[in-house]
């Protein structure tokens, strides 16, 4: 059990800090132990065809796109610390309007927004955060609300939506508020989309009775948009019409709006001024930070039509599972709401599975014609995850598709004829 857990770990981590050209570039490495086999990538020059990669690990590794790269090169900057960027200064503005708020912050990541906003609305060392059990900031933030603003977190259980049990929500809530044992409860923190959940968008009306519920018992709403304009597009709505129900928000712009970095965290006027010193105390003053801005600012522009396409395509991508009706995968269509595609594995790891899609074979070439790799990255014990950015076509998606196909094929076939479940590979070190 410690040695498969060890050997998922490996294959996660390469798979996370993969490099090589995304079109017909190096070989990446398969984990041979995580792969029952599969063995190591050669790359397809060596197979007498060049490798495509279609990666689907996150939406994180998009490259900056040629209007963003103008951009960058044509930006005017001036010192940030002294508010004086002007492509900087620009980018809050429209952040805020589109946000709703009267005001934005420009910092580097959507995990330093969040903490600020913790350390904002929670300056009572020991205070009470509740979130979900599964949420960003919760688990994939290294506990920056303990260790830094020395806020104790209470976690309650996701519901399959990354909804909150309204119940448990206001239960929990009640057992702190007036105690004099338990932390002070001040804060609730929602994440949209949902990434445990698959990408799910919070119902507006669960957002309405969040915040009805925090106004009753004297809390603030701080909502993790790294992905909130996923749910705009998703829920065909302005973004204000999701920000209007909290407090404060932050928003990703190296997610699926494709800029190599940066975040906003937006609220109130008197709001942002503190988040400004706090972002100075985590060292997240940037100076010449225009060059970033400019690159935000055109993902930004462009969210609609880029977040539409990706989601487009994602629903593409699990219709055509459900169509391959395979006993290897399934997915959960109903769940599929943006850009990510949760899949369940059936008969191997989803390590083998990730491991197996990414290596080429001499067979696949023979069988196809193409030298497909595909990555995905493996989310939990059953489940293999699948992320849409600017960076996939819907080529791509149903080249990724095929992959898939020919894969759990060639597994059904290998288990009905008593062997191992993987396809044979190029060949390993």
């Amino acid at each position: 059990m410690l040695a498969a857990r060890g050997a998922g770990g490996a294959l996660r981590r390469a798979l996370l800090h993969g490099t090589g050209s995304r079109r017909g570039g190096a070989a990446m490495a398969g984990d041979s132990g995580a792969g029952g086999g599969a063995g190591s990538l050669r790359g397809g020059a060596a197979l007498g065809c060049p490798q495509h990669v279609v990666d689907l690990r996150s939406d994180t590794v998009t490259q900056p796109s040629a209007a963003m790269r103008s951009a960058m090169a044509r930006a005017a900057v001036g010192d940030d610390d002294y508010g004086e960027d002007p492509t900087v200064n620009e980018l809050q503005h429209l952040a805020a309007r589109i946000l709703g708020m009267e005001d934005a912050l420009f910092v580097p990541t959507a995990t330093m927004a969040n903490l600020i906003a913790v350390m904002c609305h929670c300056q009572r060392r020991g205070a009470q955060l509740l979130l979900g059990a599964q949420a960003h900031l919760h688990v994939y933030e290294h506990g920056g609300a303990a260790q830094v603003a020395g806020v104790h977190s209470q976690a309650l259980p996701d519901l399959p939506d990354g909804t909150l049990d309204l119940g448990q929500l206001e239960l929990a809530i009640r057992e702190a508020h007036g105690s004099r044992y338990h932390p002070r409860p001040e804060l609730i923190c929602l994440e949209n989309t949902h990434s445990s959940a698959g990408g799910r968008a919070l119902p507006l009306t669960y957002l309405q009775q969040v915040r009805l519920l925090a106004e009753r018992y004297g809390l603030r709403v701080h909502m993790d948009g790294a992905r909130l304009m996923n749910a705009a597009v998703a829920q065909d709505v302005e973004p204000a019409r999701i920000a209007q129900h909290c407090d404060s928000v932050s928003l990703c712009f190296s997610k699926g709006l494709g800029a190599p970095a940066g975040a906003v965290l937006a609220g109130r006027r008197a709001f942002v001024a503190e988040a400004w010193r706090v972002r100075k105390l985590l060292g997240g003053g940037m100076r010449q930070a225009g060059v970033l801005a400019a690159a935000a600012r055109i993902g930004l522009e462009q969210a609609e039509v880029t977040l539409r396409r990706d989601h487009d395509n994602a629903r593409r991508f699990a219709q055509g599972i459900e169509e391959l009706n395979s006993p290897l995968c399934s997915v959960s269509l109903v769940a599929v709401e943006t850009n990510i595609v949760m899949v369940e594995v059936k008969g191997l790891s989803p390590a083998e599975l990730c491991a197996y899609l990414q290596a080429v074979s001499e067979e696949e070439l023979a069988e196809t014609g193409r030298a497909v790799s595909v990555l995905l990255f493996p989310w939990s014990e059953r489940t293999v995850r699948a992320v849409w950015h600017r960076d996939i076509s819907a080529h791509d998606t149903e080249l990724a598709l095929n992959k898939l196909g020919f894969v759990a094929r060639k597994c059904q076939e290998k288990l009905a004829q008593g062997r191992g479940p993987g396809p044979r590979s190029t060949g390993g070190h």
